[in-house]
């Protein structure tokens, strides 16, 4: 029904079962793992009004599981990306695996998938730094690379005393890059495409 991938891993398939709603992935050396996709294999749907609250399980000092919801997936929405890497640290939340007797070793973290009400998983809170971006690599690159520009450019800047005269050199007010970098920002937040036009 389900299935998990770690980048540079075999997918994995094995859920183990772990109650009649609850599924469990072990993840081990989970300590190079910064992020892991859950989906469903398309073969079974969920049933009508449901769907599945992800947690992830690592153990802390004393080897006891500490849980984070990081997400959902759904018939709707039958894959997620969920960024782990900085949920190492943190606090666990309340959680479905609590009365059960999942074993655990230090080394190990568990992917835990709940079959659950829609109703219910709308009143739940993933952590917060779990969710990947869902800007593309396109918009951050640019992004980024504005930033930069802006940046380098204006490393530059010096006042109209500072400015030592030079027939050859060409000189571009600082609040004319400013402009541009403001609408190009500005265009971007609008349509990230707008360049094609």
């Amino acid at each position: 029904m389900f299935g998990c991938l770690v980048a540079g891993r075999l997918v994995q398939t094995d859920a183990q079962q772990v109650a009649e709603d609850k599924f469990v992935f072990n993840l081990p050396d989970f300590e190079s793992i910064n992020h892991v996709v859950v989906f469903m294999l398309g073969t079974v749907p969920f049933p009508e009004r449901m769907g599945g609250s992800v947690y992830f399980s690592f153990p802390d000092q004393t080897g006891m599981p500490v849980w984070t919801l990081l997400g959902f997936i759904t018939n709707e929405k039958p894959s997620a990306i969920f960024k782990i890497s900085g949920l190492k640290s943190g606090e666990g939340s309340q959680h479905p695996f609590g009365t059960m007797n999942l074993p655990q070793t230090p080394s190990v973290a568990q992917i835990g998938i709940s079959v659950e009400l829609l109703e219910q998983m709308a009143q739940q809170t993933p952590v917060a730094n779990a969710a990947v971006s869902t800007v593309d690599s396109f918009t951050q690159f640019t992004q980024k690379m504005l930033d930069n520009f802006y940046n380098f450019a204006t490393s530059f800047a010096v006042s109209q005393a500072q400015m030592i005269p030079n027939p050859s050199e060409v000189f571009i007010p600082s609040n004319v890059v400013l402009k541009w970098y403001e609408n190009f920002q500005r265009r971007m937040a609008q349509n990230p495409f707008f360049w094609k036009t």
